[in-house]
């Protein structure tokens, strides 16, 4: 392959509650909504994106929550764990947090640069924040709940349980062009370039885990990044040459798409960097309003009359008047 990723875009997940998915990313997580849209493809629900000051892509976890949404099952074929990057010694401070707002936590240390935090959040799925001995350089959000010295500074890695790794490692090697890091057995960490918080992959082998089930409480995919629209076609046209049946791109609006599934079962996403989210609303202003792409704004009246009302929290837009939308 001649195009490589420079690491993770986001992660997509699905939930239930949108004021309850709301609340915990930005009161209890400290992330920042950066954009309020829907879903392109059912367009009566959201689709919620949570991340730095400005959304920048590796900081980014974005939501499609559906109220009546059945509960998912965390297995094989899925990103099963999501990670955030956390300033070293931080963890302590994080567990304190989360006692206070009533969420479960419980700290591991997998190796002497690594220690863990583990939760789930109010749907189920699987979080770790993970405080590293290599220092993490990306500015966070520096919100009322979490301040900047505990805060996230965006994602960390991804874990996807697979029954056999070895045609989903060949995917992230051969067609992603991350390098194989470290090798335990049954655990891969594959990095993308000189690696780091925000280029990490992690791959278990568990042939006894069952297939997952992709509803609440699950992901439901995860995006690579690509430089820009012409890379990626260019990197689609590799993909369906070496036999992957890929999407076309699709306009995401403050990105491009593609998707394809690995063999191991995994959703794959390779977005765009650009153009990011502040190309219809100002910094200061991000994830106030509803946006919608010009070819659901004739629908408008019909989205927001379906759509639950949400209530942002005042962190969210400290220079602003509160909102409710």
């Amino acid at each position: 392959m001649t195009t490589i990723t420079s690491g993770l875009h986001h992660v997509t997940a699905i939930g239930s509650n949108p004021q309850r998915n709301v609340d915990f990313y930005i009161k209890g997580l400290g992330l920042r909504l950066v954009k309020r849209t829907v879903n392109f493809d059912d367009s009566k629900t959201y689709h919620l994106y949570y991340g730095d000051t400005a959304g920048r892509p590796g900081s980014l976890m974005t939501f499609f929550p559906w109220n009546s949404v059945p509960k998912g099952r965390i297995g094989s074929g899925q990103s099963t764990t999501t990670a955030f990057s956390v300033p070293q010694g931080s963890l302590g401070w994080w567990r304190s947090h989360f006692a206070e707002i009533g969420v479960d936590s419980s700290i591991t240390t997998m190796d002497s640069v690594e220690e863990r935090l583990s939760l789930r959040d109010p749907d189920g799925l699987q979080l770790d924040l993970v405080a590293s001995s290599v220092e993490d350089p990306r500015e966070p959000w520096d919100s009322a709940s979490v301040p900047a010295q505990y805060a996230i500074r965006g994602q960390h890695s991804s874990v996807l349980t697979v029954a056999d790794p070895a045609a989903t490692l060949e995917v992230l090697t051969g067609d992603l062009g991350l390098q194989l890091d470290s090798d335990s057995g049954d655990r891969f960490r594959l990095i993308a370039g000189a690696g780091g918080a925000g280029a990490i992959v992690d791959v278990v082998a568990d042939p006894r885990a069952p297939a997952g089930l992709t509803a609440g409480g699950t992901v439901h995919h995860i995006a690579f990044r690509a430089p820009d629209a012409a890379t990626q076609l260019e990197w689609r046209d590799q993909l369906v040459d070496r036999g992957y049946d890929v999407t076309q791109v699709l306009d995401r609006q403050y990105f491009t798409s593609i998707y394809f599934r690995e063999p191991g079962g995994v959703l794959f996403e390779i977005a765009t960097d650009t153009p990011g989210f502040d190309i219809d609303e100002p910094l200061l202003e991000l994830g106030r309003s509803l946006k919608l792409p010009p070819w659901l704004e004739p629908t408008r009246a019909d989205i927001e009359g379906a759509v639950a009302t949400i209530a942002l929290p005042r962190e969210n837009n400290p220079a602003s008047d509160p909102l409710e939308a």
